[in-house]
């Protein structure tokens, strides 16, 4: 069985907000793929919203989406990560995070108020961004003889594999990419080949 190779996301960053007796929030979604995307874009945030009493967030990295975090950056637990993080999953997103920057206006909500403002900022953010499904790509490196080449192009072209990068010589090396539920075939047929090392680098 062909398992799900693909994956939800945004094309772009897109901003939303929510106003609740006097308090503003608003809602910042990026597309990120690493920590360190993440920690970038939190410290440019706290920078230019430096006066904002909170800047709470959740992100979940990953095509198989096995990484996440939340943070209530002060509000009362389970307040503000936790929801903006409720709509990362309804939307089946990843490779994204959301942050909303709460300016308090006096009054507090209460938990189902706050709970109800970052949901709503998020939600407002998420209906401004277009989200786009993409491919899970699995990147190779394979190593083999001049000799061989023939065969490996042919084999790489009739998959459908993109070359990444390529250094001929008497030994020769690929880096090339191919969509996720075609590399168990792909290989298979380059294993078949003599002396062809092949290495499985990324996935993304």
């Amino acid at each position: 069985m062909i398992q799900d190779d693909t994956y939800k996301t945004l094309t772009a960053p897109s901003k939303g907000s929510y106003k609740e007796k006097g308090s503003r929030f608003l809602a910042f979604a990026f597309p990120v793929v690493s920590d360190e995307e993440v920690k970038e874009q939190l410290a440019f945030l706290r920078k230019e919203y430096h006066d904002a009493r909170h800047h709470c967030y959740a992100y979940r990295l990953g095509s198989d989406k096995s990484v996440y975090r939340i943070n209530d950056d002060g509000e009362p637990s389970g307040t503000a990560g936790r929801p903006i993080y409720g709509q990362i999953v309804s939307n089946d997103l990843t490779q994204i995070l959301i942050v909303v920057v709460r300016y308090f206006g006096g009054v507090k909500l209460g938990v189902p108020g706050l709970i109800n403002a970052y949901k709503r900022a998020t939600k407002d953010a998420l209906d401004k961004a277009v989200i786009i499904t993409k491919m899970v790509q699995e990147e190779y490196v394979i190593l083999f003889d001049y000799i061989v080449m023939n065969k490996v192009m042919k084999i790489l072209k009739e998959d459908n594999a993109v070359i990444i990068q390529q250094d001929s010589g008497e030994s020769c090396r690929i880096v090339f990419s191919i969509r996720k539920n075609s590399g168990q075939k792909i290989s298979a047929r380059l294993q078949k080949i003599s002396n062809v090392l092949l290495t499985l680098q990324n996935v993304y």
